[in-house]
């Protein structure tokens, strides 16, 4: 709706000084509801046209006198205009902040970003974890690094952040911080957020992300092979610790679960699934999707070897799980032991299970997807694309259909070179 803007001068009487000079107000209506400011100026009452809403006269002073009204009249026109262009609504409160220089309170980045931090915060546990509250942290220190690098600022305010600073941004991460592509793009993605959050609040007109694109490149993760898996397993450590390590590497290896959620299992965590036999209940910490999975016979053997232990006794937990410090240190020793010439860290055994334990096995990829807690399909496909040994089993298995077919019609053309 159009906004009507209507303005009149008025002298008013009331308050006429013992010389008869009338303070000269402006009166300001909008869309039904009006404000009168005062003009700072005076007219002598015999000589001010309250019709027409100025002073009676041609001389010099009257001339100038409402030349000064009509710039006032038209000041606010633009005031009017300045709000639309703004994007802010056309009200009498804004129209009167702005004819009378109230200034805007400044919303600033860091502050902002902060503030989410430690909403964010708050909620680690129920709705995020805090492996992303750590993220989040590393960003504004990033951001509030960048800042100081590129305009020697400690805060800058939040609508001055345009394309130029994304990209500016960017550039620092790959240059300056040295991060690789995908560090850098989850660092811009998580100012994203802190940035969409502003749109949302109108503080930011535009998006200045228009035409930034990042992109993340997909990673090549390690697994171990079946080869390496069974060396692992077979593998008699003299040391108790790198024994113990080895086992709870091997559990994740047969479940699929994470460190931390391998961390967190405790005895209730084991029930009996829809066939009768052992199953995990749980949901993953990272993404608080359910994740049931039926126990493979390493994974049962392993609970059982340690249900007695008194760390697990101690603590109530399934496992003796160290700090993933500490397990990622052994599994490198436990590595060199066994001849696995890869770095091995305790995630590998999650990709592990994805790969060499269940789709190299022929498991249905949407019940790895499930097992795995993936929120979509799309997160579990990229194993299925690494994994040239179930590519061959496909192709042999449609060379014997194709083989079968030419066989079974004699007449059929040979149009396939097997």
């Amino acid at each position: 709706m159009q906004a009507r803007l209507s303005i009149l001068f008025l002298g008013k009487k009331a308050k006429a000084s013992s010389k008869d000079e009338l303070p000269i107000y402006m009166r300001v209506t909008l869309n039904g509801q009006r404000i009168e400011l005062t003009t700072q100026r005076t007219a002598n009452a015999s000589k001010w046209d309250p019709k027409q809403g100025k002073m009676r006269g041609s001389s010099k002073d009257v001339i100038s006198f409402n030349c000064y009204l009509d710039f006032l009249k038209n000041r606010v026109f633009d005031y009017q205009r300045e709000l639309i262009l703004e994007g802010k609504e056309v009200n009498i409160l804004n129209l009167k902040n702005k004819i009378q220089g109230v200034a805007e309170k400044k919303r600033m980045l860091i502050p902002i970003f902060k503030q989410h931090n430690q909403e964010l915060e708050t909620l680690v546990g129920l709705d995020y974890s805090k492996g992303t509250l750590v993220n989040f942290n590393t960003t504004l220190k990033h951001v509030t690094d960048f800042l100081k690098w590129k305009f020697n600022l400690s805060d800058i305010e939040i609508k001055l952040v345009d394309h130029a600073f994304i990209a500016d941004f960017d550039f620092y991460l790959r240059s300056v911080v040295k991060t690789a592509n995908n560090s850098t793009v989850k660092n811009i993605r998580n100012f994203g957020k802190i940035i969409r959050n502003c749109i949302s609040n109108g503080w930011l007109l535009s998006n200045p992300f228009v035409n930034y694109n990042g992109r993340m490149k997909e990673v090549v993760r390690d697994y171990l092979t079946e080869s390496e898996l069974n060396e692992l397993y077979k593998k008699n450590f003299k040391n108790d610790r790198l024994a113990q390590v080895r086992d709870i590497f091997l559990f994740s290896c047969y479940t699929g679960l994470a460190y931390i959620d391998v961390q967190k299992l405790t005895p209730q965590h084991v029930g009996i699934g829809i066939d009768g036999e052992k199953w995990i209940f749980t949901y993953r910490q990272k993404t608080d999707v359910r994740s049931n999975i039926p126990l493979l016979p390493v994974a049962v053997e392993i609970i059982e070897k340690y249900k007695e232990h008194a760390l697990c006794i101690n603590k109530g937990s399934l496992l003796p799980v160290l700090s993933n410090q500490k397990m990622n240190a052994y599994l490198k020793e436990i590595a060199s032991i066994c001849n696995i010439n890869k770095e091995l860290t305790f995630h590998i055994a999650r990709h592990t299970f994805a790969t060499t334990v269940t789709l190299n096995n022929g498991v249905p990829i949407e019940s790895v997807s499930k097992m795995l807690g993936h929120s979509s399909l799309k997160q579990t496909q990229h194993y299925a694309k690494i994994l040239d040994k179930k590519v061959s089993q496909d192709m042999q298995s449609l060379k014997r259909k194709l083989i079968g077919e030419v066989n079974a019609d004699d007449n059929a053309p040979n149009v396939i070179a097997l």
